[in-house]
């Protein structure tokens, strides 16, 4: 049964200039370099009472070609790295959620654990967590690697590495530190405990040497839906971002992944599904299509073809003739979820590769619609009331426009039909999103023993 008994969740991914691969080049698109620049976006989420920003991360300069590279809109350098750029946020907002994305491929648990426990206390219980893996050659060269992870081990190793996250947020009680300066009681050891950590990928001693962050742990969201990824999202993720291009299969997808948390003992409302979107909004649907037509005018074949192989983890792509109708590309230990989702599209429309990342260049894959305010809050509509998100992470196409023109004439339209806050009900992410507070993990993870 569609329900209209629930609001729906927004996110504000915040990505450089704006999400279309182009939007660097357009002229009402913001340097985003500058740390004030981040810090009006926000502010525009935080104003319109979005649950959280988004920011995406990578871990190496992607030259692949010195002329092509020198036409590219990023070529995967970032201005700031997140975590980073995140904490100078938490300090110019007070109740938006701040979510960071890092790899469980090219980090370490402790250190990883460390700086997400200490965004959270520096943002009073604001920050999430973006898991991911990662199939960058080029990030593997920087990290002492000869090659990634294979896929099935890199979720073995993210299967791990989450597992001693946690267990070190857990590693102290809430009231561990007294900080009793009358009977000169700093902390009680017997509410500090030893990880102890040995496996496969990981020996970690612990305990974490910061106190228990205020939402007992930061919200973990996962970014992969691959089988072995929503596995993964099922037994560990509280908010699970995914790239979905039509209402079926939302539906299908929200109710695989919804159905496996009833193994792990969890329900349905302990996972939240937040499918990206990309939205091109006008006041009618013609100066919606003119702002898109823009953007695409912008877009040169060699970023687009470059776009396509960095996400599908296929070199090949870069020489394909455009003009070849795409059936199959090669398989690859890179994204197994994009290649398919890339391939789907191209089947289902019949499009040639130009056409592919033509179709794709804004959005990379996630949902896009272009059109009035009434006909994107129609879109959003239906996928949150048939089951198919419990909100949506909202890709703006070129930033600061794209994000003030969804705040300024789609959200007052989904309020209007009373399907987004008014105004914030708590303080922390996990009250936004509707997530419990977590108990500490029960287990035989030994005391501190006092000195």
């Amino acid at each position: 049964m569609p329900r209209r008994d629930r609001q729906m969740s927004l996110g504000a991914f915040l990505l450089y200039t704006g999400h279309h691969v182009a939007a660097w080049r357009h002229p009402g698109a913001s340097d985003s370099t500058r740390f004030r620049d981040f810090a009006q976006f926000a502010r525009i989420a935080e104003d319109a009472k979005f649950d959280a920003v988004f920011l995406a991360d990578g871990v190496s300069a992607r030259i692949n070609d010195a002329a092509a590279a020198s036409r590219k809109a990023h070529s995967g350098f970032y201005p700031f790295e997140p975590v980073t750029l995140l904490s100078a946020l938490s300090a110019v907002t007070s109740r938006i959620g701040l979510v960071a994305t890092a790899s469980t491929s090219f980090s370490d648990p402790y250190n990883l654990a460390r700086q997400f426990a200490s965004l959270d206390h520096l943002s009073d219980g604001r920050a999430g967590w973006n898991l991911v893996t990662s199939a960058d050659q080029g990030a593997a060269f920087n990290f002492s690697r000869d090659a990634i992870i294979a896929h099935a081990d890199r979720y073995r190793r993210a299967e791990e590495f989450v597992d001693v996250v946690t267990g070190l947020w857990d590693s102290t009680d809430d009231d561990a530190f007294s900080r009793d300066r009358e009977n000169g009681i700093y902390f009680d050891p017997g509410k500090v405990r030893a990880l102890d950590h040995r496996g496969t990928f990981f020996q970690v001693r612990g305990p974490l040497n910061i106190p228990r962050p205020p939402q007992g742990r930061p919200v973990v969201i996962q970014a992969g839906s691959s089988e072995p990824g929503k596995e993964l999202a099922a037994r560990t993720a509280e908010a699970v971002f995914t790239a979905q291009q039509t209402l079926a299969g939302s539906v299908a997808f929200y109710s695989d992944l919804k159905g496996r948390l009833s193994k792990y003992g969890r329900s349905a409302d302990d996972l939240k599904i937040l499918p990206g979107v990309f939205p091109v909004v006008g006041k009618t649907r013609q100066e919606a299509s003119d702002k898109f037509e823009q953007l695409q005018s912008l877009l040169e074949p060699s970023v687009g073809l470059d776009m396509l192989a960095d996400l599908a983890g296929v070199e090949d792509i870069r020489t394909m003739p455009v003009d070849l109708l795409i059936s199959d590309l090669p398989e690859t230990e890179g994204g197994k979820s994009r290649r398919a989702l890339f391939l789907e599209l191209a089947a289902r429309e019949n499009l040639t590769l130009r056409q592919l990342y033509e179709r794709v260049a804004g959005a990379r894959g996630h949902w896009q619609i272009v059109g009035s305010a009434k006909e994107i809050a129609d879109e959003l509509e239906e996928r949150f009331v048939n089951h198919g998100a419990d909100g949506f992470n909202i890709m703006s196409p070129a930033l600061p426009w794209g994000l003030s023109d969804f705040v300024g004439l789609v959200v007052p339209e989904l309020r209007r039909r009373g399907l987004f806050r008014q105004e914030y009900q708590g303080h922390t992410l996990r009250d936004h999103l509707g997530l419990s507070r977590p108990g500490l993990q029960q287990g035989a993870l030994p005391k501190v023993a006092a000195e």
